[in-house]
């Protein structure tokens, strides 16, 4: 429940305290979730589902990732720069 937990507040972009109830208490699967972090636990789970030869069931692409509704906007305003052209001076 506690990865589930995880996932559905990185999935959703949401706020921690926003996490529904069947999850648990947010408090606490925030306060693990920065346990597990700062001990390393995150990055030997994935190094780990690297390594499996049998992880075709993994995968993880840019729809998954989500931001939040207040970065729609950067710094700078809405000036739009494509990418390999060279500016302007």
């Amino acid at each position: 429940m506690f990865v589930n937990g995880v996932l559905w507040v990185l999935r959703s972009g949401a706020h921690w305290h926003d996490i529904p109830e069947r999850y648990g208490k947010w408090k606490t699967l925030h306060q693990r979730f920065r346990r597990w972090s700062k001990a390393g636990v995150w990055e030997r789970v994935f190094a780990d589902l690297i390594d499996d030869p049998d992880n075709d069931y993994v995968m993880l692409d840019s729809t998954l990732v989500r931001a939040h509704q207040q970065a729609a906007t950067g710094k700078g305003g809405t000036r739009t720069r494509l990418w390999g052209v060279p500016e302007v001076d």
